[in-house]
């Protein structure tokens, strides 16, 4: 019993990095669409007299954030990656995140890509499965945004900084894999 115990304890630890080099091996190859959800924040909840327009009224990326932010830009260029174009949603912490992995000239806000609400979740979907149905790039196109985003188009959670590499399966995103960063 003790060794199936630790036999679980030590795969678990194993499957994000098998899932991360898959994940890779797909990015490598290019024509791929990847949903990166923004880097380490300075908290959890959007202030209460938050503007778009001012940075200083959201969450923002954390020390740490940027530094997370910068491995992902190295390690894309290192793994041999290529990036065709980068959308963020418009929120600080998205387009910085976007900036530091990326070269700020691929880098495009997007208001799908923004936090839905009530009023826009269905139709900032809608843009967002059109982009990914349209993109026939032979490079990647990383769209920068939040955990709401991702759950909506995938069904799934991402951490901060994580990546989702997706692909339609009909109608459906299906996730072909991760990199966690």
């Amino acid at each position: 019993m003790l060794r199936i115990a630790i036999a679980i304890f030590l795969l678990s630890f194993a499957l994000p990095a098998q899932a991360t080099e898959a994940g890779w091996a797909l990015l490598r190859n290019g024509g791929h669409v990847v949903l990166l959800r923004n880097a380490m924040t300075t908290g959890t909840v959007e202030p209460p007299n938050f503007d778009i327009e001012k940075c200083a009224t959201q969450l923002n990326l954390s020390e740490r954030g940027r530094q997370q932010a910068r491995k992902i830009g190295a390690l894309f260029a290192a793994r041999a990656a290529p990036v065709e174009k980068v959308l963020a949603s418009r929120y600080c912490r998205t387009l910085e995140t976007a900036r530091l992995a990326f070269d700020d000239q691929k880098v495009e806000p997007m208001p799908a890509l923004d936090k839905p609400t009530e009023a826009t979740a269905e139709a900032d979907v809608a843009a967002v499965m059109d982009i990914i149905r349209s993109y026939s790039g032979s490079d990647n196109i990383v769209l920068v945004t939040h955990l709401e985003n991702i759950q909506a188009l995938t069904g799934t959670s991402a951490r901060e900084g994580e990546a989702l590499i997706v692909g339609l399966q009909g109608d459906k995103l299906h996730v072909l894999g991760r990199i966690v960063f």
